[in-house]
């Protein structure tokens, strides 16, 4: 017996790696900061976490719609319509096993094997695998700072072939935590939707946007998928729960899909998301964000002031991704180092594409200021050993 063929293509997550080491130290007693891993350190809120015991507690934990509870939509609706100003019918929209499973149907429904996908790079690295597990072809466009490191319609342009069937951005990005702005976007949508292409909107870190700016797909075209998540905002990472909202030519074909893949997203999870969209609950997420915009600006100061280089300052999501090239020019093995010497864990470049990524480091700020403190302070202090 083989392994499938379509497993080639598919890259690790070398990250994970960095991660089972520090977990090893751990457990021979070192102190370890973990600044690698992108989950927000809060718990769920607590409204969430009690309507979803409360479901429990009834006793009936049964199997949903596959397209996901019609209250939980029509609350995605109303919240589409009070923070975006666009109104989304509700059969567009489908409740996902997190971000993945919506990754999974908007891919599985439009994408063909000959169908070449644009990305930037640097980007999830996730993202390009989703896309070649139904496609053979990703193409990877080196972004800079002269773009915000993101996608602009003049590299679309540039880079669109005969086989090119659509583009994926993400804003705020992943690793970056830049936006595209808004005129940028909306140019980028007009011109894909001109090519009668595909256009996928990984809006998977809105809410944790901390300049102005960010918009939404949405508010340019009906003709986009746009992907979104109730793991980073809202703090339901392990909850596992997603949604995705399609164009109306793929409401049918998705429904077929997520009936065959998934049957339907946790129950629990659905009946907890219910309640994420209360003002007590969307108070207490804002009070969060704000602590991260904090987080975001202590971090980014320091690692200035030790010599990394950061062109365009991270507008959302909860990442830093530095330039250490005056340090190493093997990321890799800085991080390894960091890592053995310091007890901190940091994700190298090498994750997130092929562009430079050996000058590059990714910090998480999840954890708390303090956390965050004592990170940088084993971080100065291993530079001094360089």
């Amino acid at each position: 017996m083989q392994v499938a063929k379509r497993m080639e293509a598919i890259t690790p997550f070398y990250v994970m790696e960095l991660l089972r080491r520090a977990k090893q130290l751990e457990e021979q007693g070192r102190d370890i900061i973990h600044m690698e891993i992108g989950e927000p350190e809060f718990a769920t809120p607590e409204l969430i976490t009690q309507a979803g015991i409360d479901y429990l507690k009834k006793g009936q934990v049964k199997y949903t719609p596959a397209a996901g509870l019609p209250e939980l939509r029509r609350k995605i609706r109303d919240f589409y319509k009070q923070k975006y100003q666009v109104s989304v019918p509700v059969e567009r929209i489908f409740i996902t096993p997190g971000a993945s499973g919506a990754f999974l149907l908007a891919m599985g429904v439009s994408i063909n094997q000959n169908d070449e996908i644009i990305l930037s790079d640097p980007c999830y690295p996730c993202n390009q695998n989703f896309i070649r597990l139904f496609s053979d072809h990703v193409k990877k466009i080196p972004v800079y700072a002269d773009t915000a490191y993101q996608l602009s319609v003049d590299l679309l342009q540039q880079h669109w072939q005969a086989q090119t069937r659509g583009v994926l951005i993400a804003s705020p990005s992943n690793p970056t935590g830049t936006i595209i702005e808004a005129t940028e976007l909306a140019k980028a949508i007009a011109f894909v939707n001109a090519k009668q292409g595909l256009f996928f909107s990984d809006e998977i870190y809105h809410g944790l946007v901390y300049e102005q700016g960010v918009a939404s797909a949405l508010e340019f075209s009906d003709q986009v998928f746009v992907i979104n998540s109730f793991s980073k905002y809202f703090g339901m990472t392990g909850w596992r729960i997603g949604w995705l909202i399609v164009p109306d030519g793929f409401v049918q074909a998705t429904e077929k899909l997520a009936q065959n893949i998934f049957i339907s997203t946790s129950s629990h999870s659905q009946y907890a998301a219910l309640a994420a969209f209360d003002p007590a609950t969307l108070q207490a997420l804002e009070l969060k964000r704000e602590d991260f915009a904090r987080k975001r600006d202590f971090l980014y100061e320091h690692l200035l002031r030790l010599g990394f280089n950061i062109p365009v300052k991270p507008a959302g999501a909860f990442y830093i991704y530095a330039d250490a090239s005056q340090f190493t020019d093997d990321s890799q093995k800085f991080a390894e180092q960091l890592l053995e010497l310091e007890g901190l864990a940091i994700t190298p470049g090498k994750d997130f594409g092929q562009n430079q990524n050996q000058h590059y480091l990714r910090f998480s700020y999840t954890g708390s200021m303090a956390t965050i403190a004592q990170g940088i302070e084993r971080l100065e202090r291993f530079i001094h050993h360089l």
